[in-house]
């Protein structure tokens, strides 16, 4: 009852409004969260990317500046920051290399913030989250990408071979070396092959609710605030906590170029479909967080333990992975 819904084109002046429904919404309006994205990473849907991430920009800041809005507050990324540096200051991006069309997109957006709040006089405030997964608390999501696209593919290709042990007499499963064990625990050989060593900047959707309202109410204006993990995961931590979770083992992480390897099936299977997401399970960069720190009353993320890992899988498996 206390939102009201407005259906718009920000590539459009007025952003594709009548001029009276535009007046109604600029005389209602308070401080501006902008906090969607094209969030795809393929070189394939640029054109998309760019029109949502970057030039519908700035009428909704010019919106903003016909509302008198007190503040313009941007949801960007920490992966904005680029590939030229292994640690990311709370500063403008001054990369030119990025890993995918979603990183360039969002640094390109926040130029275009940073120049047209700058000239129309706007005060605004660059967030830049790292992976956001689910409630640390409650294990609660209403989406379930990144983090949980992963494990859910394991807990499909797990199913498979379950299916096939119990109910077709496991003829594939012996072929590839896949077998229940004593206990009950279903071994799959399955290598993942990783660039280099590197790990997973995750933080819970709590942690990032509760420092975004630290920063709307206390940020300065024109900063840039780092929402991320002092202590990331590897890519070994993950795979422990999935087989632990999906009561399977035989995850084993291999680094380097692996080309000529011949993969079993789920191996395959796996490999394919985080292949686009391998630049984030092996990465190096750092992010610095002395504004965010200061803003926040030094308010920190929850470690991702085990604990949290399971309540948020449990959540996701109870309601079928969000279907």
């Amino acid at each position: 009852g206390q939102i009201e819904t407005a259906e718009v084109d920000l590539l459009k002046p007025l952003c594709g409004l009548g001029p009276e429904r535009y007046r109604a919404l600029c005389n209602k309006a308070g401080t501006i969260i902008h906090c969607a994205s094209d969030t795809r990473f393929s070189e394939r849907n640029r054109r998309e990317s760019t029109a949502t991430n970057v030039d519908s920009l700035e009428q909704i800041i010019v919106f903003a500046k016909n509302s008198n809005a007190p503040w313009f507050h941007y949801v960007s990324t920490a992966y904005a920051a680029g590939m030229s540096s292994s640690h990311c200051p709370e500063a403008p991006v001054a990369s030119e290399k990025f890993v995918n069309v979603y990183e360039e997109t969002k640094a390109r957006a926040e130029q275009e913030v940073t120049a047209h709040c700058t000239m129309l006089a706007m005060p605004f405030t660059i967030i830049r989250p790292s992976i956001v997964y689910g409630d640390s608390r409650s294990g609660r999501a209403n989406r379930f990408n990144a983090l949980y696209n992963h494990v859910r593919s394991l807990y499909y290709i797990r199913e498979i071979y379950l299916n096939d042990l119990r109910k077709q007499g496991g003829r594939r499963s012996e072929e590839y070396g896949i077998y229940l064990d004593d206990r009950g625990i279903l071994h799959i050989p399955l290598k993942v092959v990783v660039t280099h060593r590197g790990h997973v900047n995750l933080i819970p959707i709590d942690y990032f609710v509760s420092a975004t309202l630290s920063i709307l109410e206390h940020g300065k204006a024109g900063a840039i605030y780092h929402l991320t993990s002092d202590i990331p995961k590897t890519v070994e931590d993950l795979a422990v906590y999935c087989e632990s979770f999906l009561k399977m083992h035989g995850i084993e992480i291999v680094y380097g170029d692996t080309s000529d390897t011949a993969f079993n099936p789920p191996e395959a299977l796996f490999n394919r479909f985080i292949a686009p997401y391998l630049p984030y399970l092996a990465d190096t960069r750092t992010f610095d967080r002395c504004s965010t720190d200061d803003t926040t009353a030094g308010l920190i993320p929850p470690e991702f333990t085990y604990d949290v890992f399971e309540r948020c899988m449990d959540y996701a498996v109870g309601v079928n992975w969000g279907k």
